[in-house]
Protein backbone atom coordinates (compact mmCIF):
# COMPACT_ATOMS: atom_id res chain seq x y z
CA UNK A 1 0.00 0.00 0.00
CA UNK A 2 2.82 2.40 0.87
CA UNK A 3 4.46 1.71 -2.50
CA UNK A 4 1.17 2.39 -4.30
CA UNK A 5 0.73 5.67 -2.43
CA UNK A 6 4.32 6.67 -3.24
CA UNK A 7 3.64 5.99 -6.94
CA UNK A 8 0.73 8.46 -6.96
CA UNK A 9 1.14 12.12 -7.86
CA UNK A 10 1.59 14.80 -5.20
CA UNK A 11 -2.00 16.04 -5.46
CA UNK A 12 -3.39 12.51 -5.00
CA UNK A 13 -1.14 11.99 -1.99
CA UNK A 14 -2.32 15.29 -0.48
CA UNK A 15 -5.98 14.30 -0.95
CA UNK A 16 -5.26 11.03 0.88
CA UNK A 17 -3.58 13.08 3.62
CA UNK A 18 -6.70 15.27 3.92
CA UNK A 19 -8.99 12.24 4.23
CA UNK A 20 -6.75 10.64 6.85
CA UNK A 21 -6.51 13.94 8.76
CA UNK A 22 -10.29 14.31 8.96
CA UNK A 23 -10.74 10.65 9.92
CA UNK A 24 -8.19 10.87 12.72
CA UNK A 25 -9.68 14.15 13.99
CA UNK A 26 -13.15 12.62 14.23
CA UNK A 27 -12.09 9.29 15.74
CA UNK A 28 -9.18 10.35 17.98
CA UNK A 29 -9.16 14.14 18.65
CA UNK A 30 -6.28 14.03 21.15
CA UNK A 31 -4.11 12.10 18.74
CA UNK A 32 -5.07 14.54 15.98
CA UNK A 33 -3.82 17.50 18.03
CA UNK A 34 -0.48 15.80 18.50
CA UNK A 35 -0.23 15.34 14.73
CA UNK A 36 -0.03 19.12 14.41
CA UNK A 37 3.71 18.62 14.89
CA UNK A 38 3.92 17.23 11.34
CA UNK A 39 2.10 20.24 9.93
CA UNK A 40 4.22 22.71 11.90
CA UNK A 41 7.45 21.02 10.84
CA UNK A 42 6.38 20.99 7.19
CA UNK A 43 5.45 24.69 7.11
CA UNK A 44 8.56 25.70 9.04
CA UNK A 45 10.66 23.68 6.62
CA UNK A 46 9.12 25.43 3.63
CA UNK A 47 9.46 28.85 5.22
CA UNK A 48 13.08 28.11 6.06
CA UNK A 49 14.07 27.34 2.48
CA UNK A 50 11.76 29.81 0.69
CA UNK A 51 13.79 33.02 1.37
CA UNK A 52 17.07 31.42 0.26
CA UNK A 53 15.32 29.84 -2.72
CA UNK A 54 13.95 33.18 -3.92
CA UNK A 55 17.32 34.89 -3.49
CA UNK A 56 19.42 32.35 -5.38
CA UNK A 57 16.81 31.63 -8.07
CA UNK A 58 16.35 35.28 -9.01
CA UNK A 59 20.09 36.05 -8.87
CA UNK A 60 21.02 32.94 -10.90
CA UNK A 61 18.24 33.47 -13.44
CA UNK A 62 19.18 37.10 -14.17
CA UNK A 63 22.93 36.43 -14.09
CA UNK A 64 22.63 33.60 -16.62
CA UNK A 65 20.00 35.23 -18.81
CA UNK A 66 21.06 35.37 -22.43
CA UNK A 67 20.55 38.41 -24.60
CA UNK A 68 18.20 36.38 -26.81
CA UNK A 69 16.30 34.98 -23.81
CA UNK A 70 12.55 34.42 -24.02
CA UNK A 71 12.06 36.01 -20.61
CA UNK A 72 9.57 38.87 -20.58
CA UNK A 73 8.47 40.00 -17.13
CA UNK A 74 6.67 43.26 -18.00
CA UNK A 75 3.48 41.63 -19.39
CA UNK A 76 3.29 39.37 -16.33
CA UNK A 77 3.67 42.29 -13.90
CA UNK A 78 0.90 44.10 -15.80
CA UNK A 79 -1.37 41.08 -15.42
CA UNK A 80 -0.51 40.87 -11.72
CA UNK A 81 -1.70 44.42 -11.08
CA UNK A 82 -4.75 44.06 -13.35
CA UNK A 83 -5.78 40.90 -11.52
CA UNK A 84 -5.31 42.46 -8.09
CA UNK A 85 -7.30 45.59 -9.03
CA UNK A 86 -10.06 43.46 -10.58
CA UNK A 87 -10.26 41.43 -7.38
CA UNK A 88 -10.68 44.55 -5.24
CA UNK A 89 -13.46 45.85 -7.52
CA UNK A 90 -15.27 42.50 -7.46
CA UNK A 91 -15.05 42.62 -3.66
CA UNK A 92 -16.66 46.08 -3.71
CA UNK A 93 -19.55 44.81 -5.87
CA UNK A 94 -20.07 41.73 -3.68
CA UNK A 95 -20.00 43.84 -0.51
CA UNK A 96 -22.64 46.18 -1.94
CA UNK A 97 -24.79 43.27 -3.12
CA UNK A 98 -24.49 41.34 0.17
CA UNK A 99 -23.81 43.83 3.00
CA UNK A 100 -22.42 42.22 6.14
CA UNK A 101 -22.81 43.10 9.82
CA UNK A 102 -20.02 42.10 12.19
CA UNK A 103 -20.13 41.38 15.92
CA UNK A 104 -17.44 43.66 17.32
CA UNK A 105 -16.95 42.44 20.87
CA UNK A 106 -13.52 40.91 20.42
CA UNK A 107 -10.51 42.30 22.25
CA UNK A 108 -8.16 44.29 20.04
CA UNK A 109 -4.96 42.58 19.07
CA UNK A 110 -1.59 44.07 19.97
CA UNK A 111 -0.21 45.34 16.67
CA UNK A 112 1.20 48.40 15.01
CA UNK A 113 -0.67 48.68 11.72
CA UNK A 114 0.22 51.34 9.12
CA UNK A 115 -1.55 54.67 9.58
CA UNK A 116 -1.75 55.74 5.95
CA UNK A 117 -0.82 54.93 2.38
CA UNK A 118 2.31 57.07 2.62
CA UNK A 119 3.47 54.96 5.55
CA UNK A 120 2.94 51.76 3.56
CA UNK A 121 5.00 53.14 0.67
CA UNK A 122 7.67 54.31 3.12
CA UNK A 123 7.77 50.84 4.71
CA UNK A 124 8.12 49.24 1.28
CA UNK A 125 10.99 51.59 0.46
CA UNK A 126 12.81 50.64 3.67
CA UNK A 127 12.19 46.95 2.96
CA UNK A 128 13.86 47.32 -0.41
CA UNK A 129 17.08 48.68 1.15
CA UNK A 130 17.09 46.19 4.01
CA UNK A 131 20.29 44.31 4.82
CA UNK A 132 20.22 41.12 2.70
CA UNK A 133 21.06 38.84 5.64
CA UNK A 134 18.35 40.44 7.76
CA UNK A 135 15.91 40.23 4.85
CA UNK A 136 16.49 36.48 4.55
CA UNK A 137 16.33 35.95 8.32
CA UNK A 138 13.07 37.91 8.72
CA UNK A 139 11.38 36.75 5.52
CA UNK A 140 11.39 40.23 3.96
CA UNK A 141 10.66 39.07 0.42
CA UNK A 142 10.63 42.60 -0.99
CA UNK A 143 14.21 43.06 0.22
CA UNK A 144 15.18 39.56 -0.92
CA UNK A 145 13.84 40.27 -4.41
CA UNK A 146 15.63 43.61 -4.56
CA UNK A 147 18.98 42.07 -3.58
CA UNK A 148 18.45 39.06 -5.84
CA UNK A 149 17.71 41.28 -8.82
CA UNK A 150 20.60 43.61 -8.01
CA UNK A 151 23.09 40.79 -7.56
CA UNK A 152 21.85 39.06 -10.72
CA UNK A 153 22.30 42.22 -12.79
CA UNK A 154 25.81 42.72 -11.37
CA UNK A 155 26.75 39.11 -12.08
CA UNK A 156 25.66 39.37 -15.73
CA UNK A 157 29.13 40.83 -16.34
CA UNK A 158 30.94 38.10 -14.36
CA UNK A 159 32.92 35.33 -16.02
CA UNK A 160 31.22 32.07 -16.95
CA UNK A 161 32.71 30.09 -14.07
CA UNK A 162 31.16 32.50 -11.55
CA UNK A 163 27.82 32.31 -13.30
CA UNK A 164 27.99 28.52 -13.27
CA UNK A 165 28.75 28.56 -9.55
CA UNK A 166 25.67 30.70 -8.90
CA UNK A 167 23.57 28.36 -11.04
CA UNK A 168 24.96 25.32 -9.17
CA UNK A 169 23.96 26.98 -5.88
CA UNK A 170 20.46 27.53 -7.25
CA UNK A 171 20.21 23.88 -8.31
CA UNK A 172 21.44 22.73 -4.88
CA UNK A 173 18.84 24.78 -3.00
CA UNK A 174 16.14 23.54 -5.40
CA UNK A 175 17.13 19.95 -4.58
CA UNK A 176 16.64 20.63 -0.86
CA UNK A 177 13.25 22.17 -1.61
CA UNK A 178 12.14 19.13 -3.59
CA UNK A 179 13.05 16.98 -0.61
CA UNK A 180 10.92 19.11 1.70
CA UNK A 181 7.99 18.98 -0.76
CA UNK A 182 7.97 15.18 -0.61
CA UNK A 183 6.70 15.50 2.97
CA UNK A 184 3.71 17.64 1.90
CA UNK A 185 1.07 14.87 2.29
CA UNK A 186 2.23 14.11 5.84
CA UNK A 187 2.33 17.81 6.70
CA UNK A 188 -1.14 18.45 5.26
CA UNK A 189 -2.52 15.46 7.19
CA UNK A 190 -1.22 17.01 10.42
CA UNK A 191 -2.60 20.45 9.59
CA UNK A 192 -6.07 19.13 8.72
CA UNK A 193 -6.25 16.79 11.71
CA UNK A 194 -5.33 19.55 14.17
CA UNK A 195 -7.69 22.11 12.60
CA UNK A 196 -10.73 19.82 12.63
CA UNK A 197 -9.98 18.49 16.12
CA UNK A 198 -9.42 21.97 17.57
CA UNK A 199 -12.11 24.08 15.89
CA UNK A 200 -14.65 21.55 14.63
CA UNK A 201 -16.85 22.16 11.61
CA UNK A 202 -19.21 24.74 13.09
CA UNK A 203 -16.74 27.22 14.59
CA UNK A 204 -17.24 29.68 11.76
CA UNK A 205 -21.05 29.65 11.84
CA UNK A 206 -21.28 33.09 13.45
CA UNK A 207 -19.37 34.63 10.57
CA UNK A 208 -20.77 32.41 7.83
CA UNK A 209 -22.14 35.33 5.78
CA UNK A 210 -18.77 37.08 5.82
CA UNK A 211 -16.99 33.87 4.83
CA UNK A 212 -19.47 33.30 1.98
CA UNK A 213 -18.89 36.83 0.60
CA UNK A 214 -15.11 36.42 0.82
CA UNK A 215 -14.95 32.96 -0.71
CA UNK A 216 -17.54 33.78 -3.39
CA UNK A 217 -15.51 36.82 -4.44
CA UNK A 218 -12.37 34.69 -4.66
CA UNK A 219 -14.18 32.02 -6.68
CA UNK A 220 -15.46 34.70 -9.09
CA UNK A 221 -11.90 35.87 -9.65
CA UNK A 222 -10.52 32.34 -10.03
CA UNK A 223 -13.27 30.98 -12.30
CA UNK A 224 -14.58 34.04 -14.20
CA UNK A 225 -12.30 37.10 -14.12
CA UNK A 226 -8.95 35.28 -14.43
CA UNK A 227 -10.19 33.15 -17.35
CA UNK A 228 -11.45 36.31 -19.09
CA UNK A 229 -8.03 37.95 -18.65
CA UNK A 230 -6.27 34.83 -19.93
CA UNK A 231 -8.60 34.64 -22.94
CA UNK A 232 -8.00 38.33 -23.73
CA UNK A 233 -4.24 37.66 -23.77
CA UNK A 234 -4.06 34.25 -25.46
CA UNK A 235 -7.34 34.05 -27.45
CA UNK A 236 -7.55 30.42 -26.35
CA UNK A 237 -9.83 28.43 -24.03
CA UNK A 238 -8.47 29.48 -20.60
CA UNK A 239 -10.06 26.79 -18.43
CA UNK A 240 -7.60 23.92 -18.96
CA UNK A 241 -4.81 26.19 -17.69
CA UNK A 242 -6.88 27.74 -14.89
CA UNK A 243 -8.19 24.42 -13.57
CA UNK A 244 -4.74 22.81 -13.74
CA UNK A 245 -3.27 25.65 -11.69
CA UNK A 246 -6.07 25.49 -9.13
CA UNK A 247 -5.63 21.74 -8.77
CA UNK A 248 -1.83 21.52 -8.66
CA UNK A 249 -0.99 24.86 -7.01
CA UNK A 250 -4.17 25.99 -5.27
CA UNK A 251 -4.68 22.83 -3.21
CA UNK A 252 -1.23 22.87 -1.62
CA UNK A 253 -1.41 26.65 -1.09
CA UNK A 254 -4.81 26.22 0.59
CA UNK A 255 -3.24 24.12 3.34
CA UNK A 256 0.19 25.72 3.68
CA UNK A 257 -1.47 29.19 3.77
CA UNK A 258 1.73 30.79 2.50
CA UNK A 259 2.40 32.11 -1.00
CA UNK A 260 6.11 32.11 -0.22
CA UNK A 261 6.06 28.51 1.00
CA UNK A 262 4.22 27.47 -2.17
CA UNK A 263 6.90 28.88 -4.48
CA UNK A 264 8.57 25.47 -4.99
CA UNK A 265 5.23 23.93 -6.00
CA UNK A 266 4.62 26.72 -8.51
CA UNK A 267 8.13 26.42 -9.93
CA UNK A 268 7.59 22.70 -10.53
CA UNK A 269 4.20 23.40 -12.16
CA UNK A 270 5.71 26.03 -14.47
CA UNK A 271 8.33 23.51 -15.54
CA UNK A 272 5.59 20.96 -16.19
CA UNK A 273 3.76 23.55 -18.34
CA UNK A 274 6.95 24.04 -20.40
CA UNK A 275 7.32 27.71 -19.53
CA UNK A 276 10.67 29.37 -20.07
CA UNK A 277 12.80 29.01 -16.93
CA UNK A 278 14.28 32.51 -17.29
CA UNK A 279 10.76 33.88 -17.02
CA UNK A 280 9.14 31.82 -14.29
CA UNK A 281 12.21 31.80 -12.03
CA UNK A 282 11.63 35.55 -11.66
CA UNK A 283 7.85 35.88 -12.11
CA UNK A 284 6.90 33.23 -9.52
CA UNK A 285 8.94 34.69 -6.60
CA UNK A 286 7.79 38.15 -7.69
CA UNK A 287 4.16 37.00 -7.76
CA UNK A 288 4.43 35.59 -4.23
CA UNK A 289 5.24 39.14 -3.12
CA UNK A 290 3.11 41.45 -5.28
CA UNK A 291 0.32 39.36 -6.87
CA UNK A 292 -2.23 39.50 -4.06
CA UNK A 293 -5.75 39.31 -5.49
CA UNK A 294 -6.97 37.37 -2.46
CA UNK A 295 -5.47 39.92 -0.09
CA UNK A 296 -7.19 42.76 -1.97
CA UNK A 297 -10.52 40.96 -1.56
CA UNK A 298 -9.95 40.38 2.16
CA UNK A 299 -8.97 44.01 2.82
CA UNK A 300 -11.90 45.41 0.81
CA UNK A 301 -14.64 43.09 2.13
CA UNK A 302 -13.67 43.38 5.81
CA UNK A 303 -13.29 47.16 5.58
CA UNK A 304 -16.70 47.65 3.95
CA UNK A 305 -18.25 45.23 6.47
CA UNK A 306 -16.80 47.36 9.28
CA UNK A 307 -18.17 50.55 7.73
CA UNK A 308 -21.57 48.90 7.29
CA UNK A 309 -21.56 47.72 10.91
CA UNK A 310 -20.87 51.27 12.13
CA UNK A 311 -23.58 52.74 9.90
CA UNK A 312 -21.10 54.66 7.75
CA UNK A 313 -22.59 55.50 4.35
CA UNK A 314 -20.04 54.56 1.69
CA UNK A 315 -20.82 55.78 -1.81
CA UNK A 316 -19.66 53.84 -4.85
CA UNK A 317 -16.98 56.38 -5.78
CA UNK A 318 -15.38 56.12 -2.34
CA UNK A 319 -15.59 52.34 -2.56
CA UNK A 320 -13.68 52.42 -5.87
CA UNK A 321 -11.02 54.55 -4.16
CA UNK A 322 -10.90 51.88 -1.47
CA UNK A 323 -10.31 49.24 -4.15
CA UNK A 324 -7.32 51.21 -5.45
CA UNK A 325 -5.88 51.56 -1.96
CA UNK A 326 -6.53 47.86 -1.28
CA UNK A 327 -4.71 46.92 -4.49
CA UNK A 328 -1.63 48.95 -3.56
CA UNK A 329 -1.73 47.76 0.05
CA UNK A 330 -2.17 44.13 -1.01
CA UNK A 331 1.05 44.33 -3.03
CA UNK A 332 2.83 45.12 0.23
CA UNK A 333 1.24 42.35 2.26
CA UNK A 334 3.41 39.53 3.48
CA UNK A 335 3.64 36.25 1.59
CA UNK A 336 2.93 34.28 4.77
CA UNK A 337 -0.23 33.19 6.56
CA UNK A 338 -2.40 36.11 7.71
CA UNK A 339 -0.18 38.67 5.98
CA UNK A 340 -3.06 40.79 4.65
CA UNK A 341 -4.96 41.26 7.91
CA UNK A 342 -2.78 43.97 9.48
CA UNK A 343 -3.40 46.14 6.40
CA UNK A 344 -7.14 46.32 7.18
CA UNK A 345 -6.67 49.32 9.54
CA UNK A 346 -5.03 51.20 6.66
CA UNK A 347 -8.17 50.79 4.53
CA UNK A 348 -10.42 51.52 7.53
CA UNK A 349 -8.63 54.84 8.03
CA UNK A 350 -10.22 56.07 4.78
CA UNK A 351 -13.54 56.16 6.64
CA UNK A 352 -12.22 57.56 9.91
CA UNK A 353 -12.55 54.20 11.67
CA UNK A 354 -10.27 54.05 14.71
CA UNK A 355 -7.54 51.46 15.12
CA UNK A 356 -9.30 50.07 18.21
CA UNK A 357 -12.30 49.05 16.11
CA UNK A 358 -10.19 48.06 13.09
CA UNK A 359 -8.07 45.74 15.20
CA UNK A 360 -11.22 43.99 16.42
CA UNK A 361 -11.95 43.28 12.77
CA UNK A 362 -8.40 41.96 12.38
CA UNK A 363 -9.14 39.60 15.28
CA UNK A 364 -12.25 38.38 13.44
CA UNK A 365 -10.04 37.87 10.41
CA UNK A 366 -7.85 35.52 12.38
CA UNK A 367 -10.89 33.60 13.60
CA UNK A 368 -12.19 32.99 10.07
CA UNK A 369 -8.64 32.53 8.80
CA UNK A 370 -9.11 28.76 8.78
CA UNK A 371 -11.09 29.31 5.56
CA UNK A 372 -10.37 32.94 4.55
CA UNK A 373 -6.58 32.82 4.62
CA UNK A 374 -6.50 29.37 3.03
CA UNK A 375 -8.76 30.41 0.15
CA UNK A 376 -6.89 33.71 -0.22
CA UNK A 377 -3.53 31.98 -0.51
CA UNK A 378 -4.89 29.39 -2.94
CA UNK A 379 -6.12 32.20 -5.21
CA UNK A 380 -2.93 34.24 -4.91
CA UNK A 381 -0.55 31.37 -5.54
CA UNK A 382 -2.43 29.66 -8.36
CA UNK A 383 -2.86 33.01 -10.13
CA UNK A 384 0.93 33.45 -10.15
CA UNK A 385 1.19 30.46 -12.49
CA UNK A 386 -1.94 31.35 -14.48
CA UNK A 387 -0.62 34.79 -15.42
CA UNK A 388 2.96 33.63 -15.93
CA UNK A 389 1.73 30.97 -18.34
CA UNK A 390 -0.72 33.27 -20.12
CA UNK A 391 1.87 36.01 -20.71
CA UNK A 392 4.58 33.51 -21.68
CA UNK A 393 2.42 31.81 -24.27
CA UNK A 394 1.31 35.18 -25.60
CA UNK A 395 4.91 36.30 -26.03
CA UNK A 396 5.87 32.99 -27.63
CA UNK A 397 2.99 33.17 -30.09
CA UNK A 398 4.02 36.68 -31.09
CA UNK A 399 7.52 35.50 -31.80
Amino acid sequence: MIEKIKSLGLVSQIIIGIILGVAIALSAPEMAKSLSLFGDLFIKGLKAVAPILVFVLVAASIANQKSDSDANIKPIVGLYFLGTLSAAMVAVLMSFAFPTILTLELAGANANPPQGLSEVLKTLAFKIVDNPINAIMTGNFVGILAWGIGLGIALKHANESTKNTVQDMSNAVSSIVRLVIKFAPLGVMGLVANTVATTGFDTLSEYSRLVVVLVSSMLMIALIINPLIVFAVTRKNPYPLVLTCLRESGITAFFTRSSAANIPVNMALCKKLNLHEDTYSVSIPLGATVNMAGAAITITVLTLATANTLGIDVDFTTAILLSLVASVAACGSSGVAGGSLLLIPLACSLFGITDDIAMQVVAIGFIIGVIQDSAETALNSSTDVVFSAAASHFVTSDE
